[in-house]
């Protein structure tokens, strides 16, 4: 007599091929896990472990059965108890974002902006993995981001990061090109990123980035290009000078201060990472790190005389009048009144970044109102290159991340009014009717029009109330007597016009 199939089987007939091996090799097992989880309550979907005991289980039966398992297999692992069964944790993790559709509006609405101003700029947009390399992004000890890696080892024994930043991926795709391309490049990307950082207001472990750099342009002109294609944006979304600064200096003024005591080229990228910390960390701790890597008292105070520079004409005063930093600097600030955003910017000597590839003109963009950290910071990175092994190009470039920006919007009141918008909703007022509405939804949609067909047999009254909360500019309803004469009727929701338009006609 053939064996009856297993209540298991009859009951959840989609858990057939992952539970076969149960079933067929260890009935008992089979029995006693029916017994555990008992129907009609698969709560078993809620636990994490589960699918690892049952593949684990599943992959061991197979290989006692002289099987193949095509995967791993793991050791034998009782079935979870009762006492096991847990609900997952619906918040994403700690420092990461879910996008629901009201803030995914906000996200496209904000991202729209970054490739519009990118796009009149004359910028071409780029993107790359955001799994790389770990080896791309640690450069040299002491830099903020080395500590602050999402890194791991895959399973070919490889060490590799999530992207915490992106320019070293511009770099090594530009190195990858190699002669094949024409300088000079202008690109832009907006890509995600991952940083293990303390969070505060407008920080978070993951965050998207609008990135554009120029490469191939020696000249003060690209930063001034760059500057005013932020101000530009700023502009578009509503902010003003009064709003946001930028902070402007050049890392030439302290390799002149350094050179002048001595201290060698290699030390600079440390100098200027500890530099960095100067609004985060006391006075005191900063010249004890700058005594540890070698800077003598006599450089330390001079160096601290000219982070306190906020003039270009005090910066004369103290390095004298020639030197390339002040003569980059003075056209900078000239461009600024050409292209119309002198009143954005200031001269700030403290300011060097913390990225050790920096190597002139560096920027950072700040809140006047001093409530949010920087909203964005670039400058010039000419010897980034040949750090990965690349012939060097001269080039600058920013990064701004959307998480300040969208906190300095909430603090404005700037933030837009982004509602859900169809132009149509279409209604089948009799069930028979579904595959003629579906049709009418084909049609519109063909041309281009937006459409939420209402896919279950739905009173009008809910109907109306669907068509308020998307926005609907119209409701056709598909009714037995207008079909019959090869017409819909079409109501305009805004005046409550109503008519009847013919199939054809419908646009």
């Amino acid at each position: 007599m053939a064996a009856k199939p297993s209540s298991l089987l009859i009951f959840q007939p989609s858990l057939n091929l992952r539970l076969k091996p149960f079933i067929f090799s260890s009935s008992s097992l089979a029995f006693s896990i029916i017994l555990r989880f008992p129907f009609p309550k698969p709560s078993f979907f809620l636990n994490r472990n589960f699918h690892s005991s049952l593949t684990a289980v599943s992959s061991a039966q197979s290989v006692s059965d002289g099987g193949t398992t095509g995967g791993r297999s793991g050791a034998l692992s009782p079935a979870p108890t009762t006492e096991e069964l847990q609900r997952i944790d619906v918040n994403p993790p700690k420092g990461t974002r879910d996008f629901p559709p009201e803030d995914m509006r906000l996200r496209n609405w904000l991202f729209n902006n970054f490739r519009e101003v990118s796009r009149v700029y004359g910028f071409e947009e780029v993107d790359y993995p955001v799994l790389e390399s770990e080896a791309l992004f640690i450069r040299k000890a002491g830099e903020e981001i080395r500590d602050q890696l999402y890194c791991f080892e895959d399973r070919g024994n490889r060490r590799v990061a999530l992207r915490p930043e992106l320019t070293p991926s511009l770099a090594r795709l530009v190195i990858q090109k190699g002669k094949s391309l024409s300088l000079p490049i202008k690109w832009f990307a907006i890509g995600q990123c991952w940083r293990y950082e303390r969070m505060t207001r407008g920080r978070r472990r993951e965050h998207y980035q609008w990135n554009m750099d120029i490469l191939g342009v020696p000249g003060v002109t690209a930063e001034a290009e760059l500057l005013s294609s932020i101000v530009t944006f700023f502009k578009k979304v509503g902010i003003t000078a009064s709003d946001v600064g930028f902070k402007v200096s050049s890392r030439k003024v302290l390799q002149d201060v350094l050179k002048c005591y001595g201290i060698p080229q290699n030390m600079f990228g440390k100098v200027c990472i500890i530099i960095d910390k100067i609004e985060k960390i006391p006075l005191d701790e900063m010249k004890k790190e700058l005594k540890v890597v070698g800077v003598s008292e006599d450089a330390i105070e001079e160096l601290l005389q000219v982070l306190s520079v906020k003039s270009l004409t005090k910066l004369e005063e103290v390095l004298g009048g020639g030197g390339e930093a002040l003569s980059d600097l003075k056209q900078l600030f000239s461009l600024a009144e050409k292209f119309g955003y002198s009143d954005w910017i200031q001269f700030d000597a403290s300011i060097v970044r913390g990225l050790a590839y920096y190597t002139g003109i560096v920027f950072e963009g700040f809140d006047r109102g001093g409530k949010l950290r920087a909203i964005c910071g670039g400058g010039r990175y000419d010897r980034l290159l040949s750090t990965f092994g690349g012939d060097d190009i001269p080039a600058c470039g920013f990064g701004f991340g959307d998480a300040v920006i969208v906190e300095l919007l909430k603090e404005k009141k700037l933030l837009p009014e982004l509602n859900a918008e169809v132009e149509n909703i279409v209604c089948a007022l009799d069930p028979d009717l579904q595959g003629a509405a579906s049709k009418v939804a084909t049609i519109l949609r063909e041309k281009g029009q937006t459409v939420d067909l209402v896919l279950e047999n739905k009173p009008l009254k809910w109907v109306f109330k669907r068509a308020t909360r998307i926005n609907a500019r119209r409701l056709i309803l598909v009714g037995s007597s207008e079909w019959e004469r090869g017409m819909v009727g079409v109501k305009d929701l805004s005046s409550g016009e109503q008519r009847d338009v013919k199939l054809d006609e419908l646009d």
